[in-house]
């Protein structure tokens, strides 16, 4: 249908979205072979969802056959403050700079229906929209449509946002125009790797999620391996180091959508207020954040590991009231703050 690829991209921005691109579901070149040598080294650790789904994960075309064109989108969600600034504040938590508000998979998947639903009505065919939740290789895809390419720390850069956007797709049976795929623009620079406070790329490009700090705090079940623990400073939901330093953060373009600005609570919350969160203060302080899915006890673990290491006596007393906590490894972490601040405290190395 002449002129519907322009109709599409226009429409796009219009609902939202920052970036659109096309690409074919088997335009991901070595994606199986490289998501079979993450997942024999065991880089996923607990993410078995990883391996179960690896089939579809490493080749979109099976996922559902009848596609044609998938359509890549961005979406901004570039901080207004610096999202590293709260790092060096031993009182406070730092959440994440996409978890400071509304979850983004609520608020891409309804622009991604909306506009599948303009695209049947202009031109038939049938859709399906993804965002985060099935095993779809969005950052693969994300580079064969032309977004961005993947970085050296895994994610996707874009010459026009940066590091800072959601990706979301939708695939359908109809067959438009693809664009060209995106080349690589990481050069000689190395900053996201070396700003890794725990060294989890084994490899520029490789990523060895087992020792991510967004994979410890959000991800990871049960208590976390106590040399990592002392490097995850006061990062209590995910971690934007290696995201912060890209110098394609030059071009972002500042989040449209206000509902991804940060909430004034989640700024540079105090650690002694979260926690002392039980489990219905949780939700109901999340409700509508991505915090939410990890669930009290996971979060309060991750409270306590900051106040661990934020080497403030004051909030010894916080941890100690948590050391019988009815979830073990809450207990254990608490144990592990109090011994942390004790030692601190005598000088102790």
């Amino acid at each position: 249908m002449p002129g519907l690829k322009d109709r599409l991209v226009a429409r796009a921005l219009e609902e939202g979205f920052d970036l659109a691109k096309l690409c074919r579901p088997w335009d991901v070149g070595h994606v199986p072979d490289r998501l079979r040598a993450f997942l024999d080294k065991g880089y996923h650790g607990q993410m078995g969802w990883l391996a179960e789904r690896a089939e579809w994960r490493g080749d979109p075309s099976a996922l559902w056959p009848e596609a044609r064109t998938i359509v890549m989108l961005g979406e901004s969600y570039t901080p207004e403050e610096d999202p590293l600034a709260s790092l060096t504040d031993a009182e406070v938590g730092t959440v994440s700079v996409y978890a400071r508000n509304r979850d983004y998979h609520d608020l891409v998947k309804k622009r991604l229906k909306r506009l599948a639903r303009w695209l049947i009505d202009e031109a038939g065919g049938e859709v399906k929209v993804f965002v985060d939740t099935a095993p779809v290789p969005e950052k693969a895809l994300g580079q064969a449509a032309g977004l961005g390419w993947q970085g050296k720390h895994t994610n996707l850069v874009s010459r026009d946002l940066g590091s800072w956007f959601f990706i979301g797709s939708i695939f359908t049976t109809l067959d438009i125009e693809p664009d060209p795929a995106e080349i690589d623009h990481c050069g000689s620079c190395r900053a996201c790797l070396d700003i890794c406070p725990t060294a989890a790329f084994p490899a520029p490009y490789q990523l060895d999620a087992r020792r991510c700090i967004s994979y410890l705090t959000i991800e990871h079940k049960g208590p976390v391996d106590p040399e990592l623990r002392a490097l995850m400073g006061n990062r209590i939901y995910g971690c934007d180091d290696c995201l912060a330093v890209c110098p394609w953060n030059k071009f972002a373009q500042q989040a449209r959508e206000v509902r991804y600005h940060a909430r004034e609570d989640l700024k540079a919350p105090k650690l002694q207020e979260l926690a002392q969160l039980e489990d219905a203060a949780f939700r109901a302080r999340f409700s509508g954040s991505p915090i939410k899915r990890i669930g009290r006890d996971r979060f309060v673990r991750n409270v306590l590991y900051a106040i661990g290491n934020s080497g403030m006596p004051a909030l010894r007393s916080v941890a100690q009231r948590l050391c019988d906590d009815a979830d073990p490894t809450v207990a254990d972490a608490a144990r592990w703050a109090v011994m942390r601040l004790d030692r601190d405290a005598n000088g102790m190395e």
